[in-house]
């Protein structure tokens, strides 16, 4: 973690899109944008077309793809890539997030209120679970970064304060709280947390984790499938799991 390029990053997109006088005004939503800077600030590394794709960087044989949203569209590409190239996935979470409603009427932006819910890197496992065939490639890597950030939403929703159901406008990163990076199977072993006992259930893990359940049974499920950890019986009506020795 670089936090003098991550603060260049932040003032050179955001500093382009006040220039145009309103947020989100690029080909890509902000988030995608700064990180993109942070990760290479050289933008000659940056959309190189290989296999007929467009990777986000490009350097040497290493490729990092900067996905904000559904791993699924990673998938083709990864197809392509993996073959020949190392691949990065990089995937940020929010960890402290403020949120902004904008009124598509007036233009008013309400001032920022703190979301109470505090991110944690166990909620990648939806996305995972999505390329779960490309988990054990060599050539793959997982990096995790947990910002902190504003969120925009547009009160486009359904409910009587136009909130629920409302559209996300656009996300400005403000700090970057931590990274994980996953070079290896193993590496998946950071997603455990220190205070699992030497056997657990998926409860266990969903309880010390702060995910739901749902959550919690795709990331053991995963972590099952690429040998971190391993089903040693039952607990109750509950799969019992311990880490691999």
């Amino acid at each position: 973690m670089n936090e003098a390029n991550f603060e260049a990053a932040c003032n050179k997109i955001i500093g382009m899109q006040r220039e145009r006088s309103q947020i989100g005004t690029l080909g890509e939503k902000t988030v995608h944008a700064v990180l993109k800077s942070y990760l290479e600030p050289d933008e000659k590394y940056h959309e190189i077309k290989i296999k007929g794709y467009y990777a986000d960087i490009a350097n040497a044989k290493r490729i990092t793809e900067i996905q904000t949203r559904s791993f699924n569209a990673m998938r083709d590409k990864l197809k392509a890539f993996l073959p020949e190239y190392e691949v990065t996935i990089v995937h940020p979470i929010p960890y402290h997030k403020w949120i902004c409603w904008i009124d598509e009427e007036t233009g008013e932006v309400t001032k920022r209120r703190k979301s109470p819910k505090e991110g944690t890197a166990h909620m990648i496992f939806p996305e995972l679970y999505r390329i779960k065939e490309y988990l054990t490639h060599p050539n793959l890597r997982i990096r995790i970064i947990m910002l902190d950030m504003e969120e925009y939403r547009l009160l486009n929703g359904w409910s009587h304060d136009r909130k629920k159901g409302s559209s996300r406008y656009d996300r400005i990163p403000l700090r970057i709280e931590k990274e994980i990076y996953i070079d290896s199977q193993q590496g998946y072993d950071l997603l455990l947390p220190d205070a699992l006992g030497e056997s657990f259930t998926t409860r266990d893990y969903k309880d010390v984790s702060h995910i739901s359940l749902s959550n919690a049974q795709k990331g053991l499920h995963l972590m099952n499938y690429v040998q971190v950890i391993e089903k040693i019986g039952k607990k109750g009506r509950l799969q019992l799991y311990q880490r691999c020795r």
